[in-house]
């Protein structure tokens, strides 16, 4: 049984506890694209509709990508690096979440509550239903149909529970 008053290593170490967070984010969020992958096939497979063509919006982590190049560079990200730089998004978000929570289950350890659970919900309504939108990255979350959100929120559980069974065991480990 965990107590939330202290940890299971013996010790409090604010640098063990990022790295060992920054392991299981980055596992997690190579994890997610894989669940968000499944999710989408089974969604296509399930469906009746037929794609309608035409182009799609870049996603948020494009979006962030050209904002940042703009920013430092003056230019927008070339067609050809978008995906790349959407996955350098990705992987950093995914890793400096998760720095943060293995440094605060150091120190607070009841973050670790649920398995993760509670914290890929905290990254899914912080970054998703909150900063993204708020950034001009994405539509209002009003704007956005339910089963979306739904598919969000699975995909930042996904990412929670990861981050969080990585992380232990790589903590255990150090």
């Amino acid at each position: 049984m965990i107590s939330f008053d202290d940890n299971d290593y013996g010790e409090t170490d604010i640098l063990k506890g990022l790295l060992a967070g920054v392991a299981g984010g980055l596992l997690a969020s190579f994890l997610m694209e894989q669940f968000q992958a499944a999710w989408n096939a089974a969604s296509e497979a399930m469906s009746s509709e037929k794609k309608r063509g035409g182009r799609k919006a870049d996603p948020a982590t494009v979006k962030a990508a050209n904002a940042i190049s703009e920013k430092v560079t003056g230019r927008k990200i070339p067609g050809d690096y978008k995906p790349m730089a959407g996955e350098v998004v990705h992987y950093g978000m995914g890793a400096g979440s998760a720095a943060v929570y293995g440094i605060l289950a150091e120190v607070a350890p009841i973050v670790t509550v649920a398995d993760g659970a509670a914290f890929g919900t905290g990254v899914w309504l912080l970054a998703d239903e909150l900063a993204v939108p708020a950034a001009g990255l994405s539509k209002s979350p009003k704007e956005i149909p339910l089963t979306t959100h739904v598919y969000a929120l699975a995909s930042h559980l996904v990412y929670g529970w990861i981050t969080e069974t990585v992380r232990r065991a790589v903590r255990r480990a150090l």
